[in-house]
């Protein structure tokens, strides 16, 4: 009873069946290792499809009873597993390096008296993540995943653009240093963040900020800070390569503002051209968005029946479902990108404009941006963020550091549904620096709503100056979904840096752990004939085409 009191009160249906719990059942690791799972499992079914949830949050508290008691409910047997190092299984938690005892684990699921052979992966992030270490070589027996707000690889998230994400990775440290139960982990999920903050705003270099904020060094942070994206430490941790190897259908759910956004997005194309037809979610979320948290057990019981129990009767027809911010309506699709979607070039223009028409001849545009006082991040995709993730930019605008480009007041609703690139033509005075372009929906009252952003860091080389020394920077923002309502205006930001949700950019060229010598860099945007810097947005065509 007290189960099913704790799921409701989560906001989840309970379904039919009553539900009894084996505590610390253990799990041999192929090393040796013993890890501890709780079984649930329906009181008047002996053998039926499992759901394995492997977690480093715990298996107890809310993920028991959103997972654990939310699943078996509707009949289906669940094993909800600490997963190494934490809550009682054994070892040394190992980041990110899941494959092995993933696959223990569905050995021994295998060889259970209740298992009905067949079973299917539930979860979110983390619990995500650990279903593409195992989804390629679990055999068939293997017959559904259900995953939010995750990817196959998290080393793009971490080096975003080939910047590296501070703020989530610092918090996320945090996070797991401090859960030793599940009432700590709801503690430190509301405090991880305030004490991140805390750390980036200390000054200090990057290689003492996991001290400051969790009170000792943390191993895995200082791997990440000496481990680029190009580096060996990511081979084993990556399993983007084998995402079209799997064969079992996915349920993905994503929302415009979490990390992990692109890269699922690169999951789901990877399975499309692999001939799978996985489903997709995208909704108006964070990435620990409790409202879709709350959905996501119903959501994955329909997709477990349906290929787990061959009742397809609850899904819906198209596979692809949006939700249209700015219109604040759902709508479905059959495939990402959204077909009949059409690029258009908007094109940076002479003292702060923004159209689809090319430039004319004009100077560059020019800011200074200063290590030593960082331009700051003000809304967008976080990890356990404390605001809402679409924030009024003007404060931010207002600083010299920042370029805007603004539209003049739309005539007609416009919409955009896909993929949004930017090109910018730029010139520094830096080998070694960050760009940041973000787009925003203007209202008619002066807000500048901040819809999407990407941002990418240049190195010697990379990309290759002209003999103008002019650059060309390709960039890849967030995808959207959004209505420019008739009345709005569309705006777009450029600036060198996002802080701390990415490390500021030194300008030297110095290990990003270590560096503490910090130069300005001066920068030119250029908009002109032959320097037509544009964001790409890819536009609902209107009622002509």
């Amino acid at each position: 009873m007290m189960r099913r009191l704790g799921a409701t009160a989560l906001g989840l249906r309970n379904g039919p069946h009553r539900v009894m719990v084996e505590r610390d059942l253990e799990v041999p690791a192929g090393d040796g290792v013993t890890l501890l799972a709780d079984h649930y499992a329906p009181a008047d079914v002996e053998r039926a499809p499992t759901v394995l949830v492997r977690s480093p949050y715990g298996r107890r508290g809310p993920f028991g009873l959103m997972c654990g008691q939310g699943f078996a409910s509707y009949g289906f047997q669940v094993v909800v597993q600490s997963v190494r190092g934490g809550f009682g299984s054994g070892g040394v938690f190992e980041a990110l390096d899941e494959r092995e005892d993933g696959l223990a684990t569905v050995a021994w699921l295998k060889s259970q008296p209740w298992f009905g052979g067949t079973f299917a992966m539930h979860g979110p992030s983390y619990l995500g993540y650990v279903q593409w270490a195992v989804a390629a070589e679990a055999g068939p027996e293997l017959r559904a995943l259900s995953m939010q707000v995750t990817a196959s690889t998290f080393r793009d998230a971490v080096h975003v653009g080939g910047t590296f994400a501070l703020e989530s990775a610092l918090i996320w440290v945090d996070l797991t240093a401090r859960m030793k139960n599940s009432l700590s982990g709801i503690t430190t999920a509301v405090m991880s963040p305030r004490r991140a903050r805390r750390a980036t705003l200390s000054g200090r270099p990057l290689a003492e900020l996991d001290r400051l904020a969790t009170g000792e060094q943390q191993r895995f942070f200082q791997e990440l800070l000496v481990n680029g994206p190009d580096t060996p430490f990511w081979d084993k941790r990556d399993f983007s390569p084998t995402v079209s190897q799997v064969t079992a259908p996915v349920n993905m759910t994503g929302g415009w503002y979490d990390i992990f956004l692109p890269w699922q997005i690169k999951d789901y194309a990877a399975l499309r051209a692999a001939g799978r037809r996985p489903y997709l979610t995208i909704g108006p979320w964070f990435h620990a968005d409790q409202r879709m948290m709350r959905g996501s057990v119903g959501e994955s019981v329909k997709w477990f029946r349906a290929h787990l129990l061959d009742d397809p009767s609850e899904l819906r027809e198209l596979a692809v479902r949006l939700f249209i911010t700015g219109a604040d309506e759902w709508r479905e699709f059959p495939d990402w990108p959204v077909p009949g979607m059409r690029e258009e070039r908007w094109h940076l223009q002479p003292d702060g404009a923004l159209s689809p028409g090319a430039p004319p001849e004009s100077e560059p545009d020019t800011y200074r941006y200063d290590p030593e006082h960082p331009t700051p991040f003000l809304g967008g995709p976080t990890l356990l963020g404390e605001t809402h993730p679409s924030t009024d930019q003007r404060r931010l605008e207002r600083r010299r550091d920042v370029l805007t480009y603004t539209s003049d007041v739309l005539d007609d609703d416009l919409e955009i549904i896909g993929p949004v690139t930017a090109d910018l033509y730029v010139r520094s005075n830096r080998e070694h620096t960050d760009f940041v372009v973000r787009l925003c929906d203007v209202t008619p009252e002066g807000e500048s709503l901040n819809l999407c952003e990407g941002m990418r860091r240049l190195v010697p080389g990379t990309p290759e100056p002209g003999e103008d020394g002019v650059r060309h920077v390709a960039i890849e923002l967030w995808p959207a979904g959004h209505r420019f309502r008739r009345g709005h205006r569309v705006r777009v930001q450029v600036a060198s840096g996002a802080y701390p949700r990415v490390a500021r950019n030194t300008g030297t060229g110095e290990p990003i752990g270590t560096a503490t010598e910090m130069v300005t860099a001066d920068q030119e945007i250029l908009h002109d004939p032959a320097h037509p810097s544009t964001v790409n947005l890819p536009v609902v065509p209107g009622p002509e085409g």
